[in-house]
């Protein structure tokens, strides 16, 4: 009975853990666009440990200019996978 009650807390903890990594992705890419204010540096030292992991999967595209499009594909790519769980999640439960 226990292993019945685990596995929707499974599912349902994953399908935040992926909702709030893309919060944090997306304002680590925000704070990117300000560089020269002091305290955002803390926030992006902070942020960089996170999401510099996931986004250097990503790092193969080369930058059009000075802009870099690779968390863009990140970005797409993480959006993709939580709507593939969301889908998958009513089957998960069966």
């Amino acid at each position: 009975m226990e292993n019945a009650a685990i596995v929707p807390l499974l599912i349902i903890s994953f399908s935040k853990f992926l909702e709030y990594y893309s919060y944090i992705l997306i304002v680590r890419l925000l704070l990117t666009w300000f560089p020269n204010i002091d305290w955002m540096q803390q926030i992006i030292g902070f942020l960089s440990p996170i999401t510099d992991p996931y986004l250097n999967l990503f790092r193969f595209i080369p930058p059009v200019g000075m802009l870099d499009l690779s968390p863009i594909l990140a970005i797409f790519a993480l959006q993709f996978a939580m709507q593939a769980f969301a889908a998958l999640t009513p089957v998960l439960l069966g």
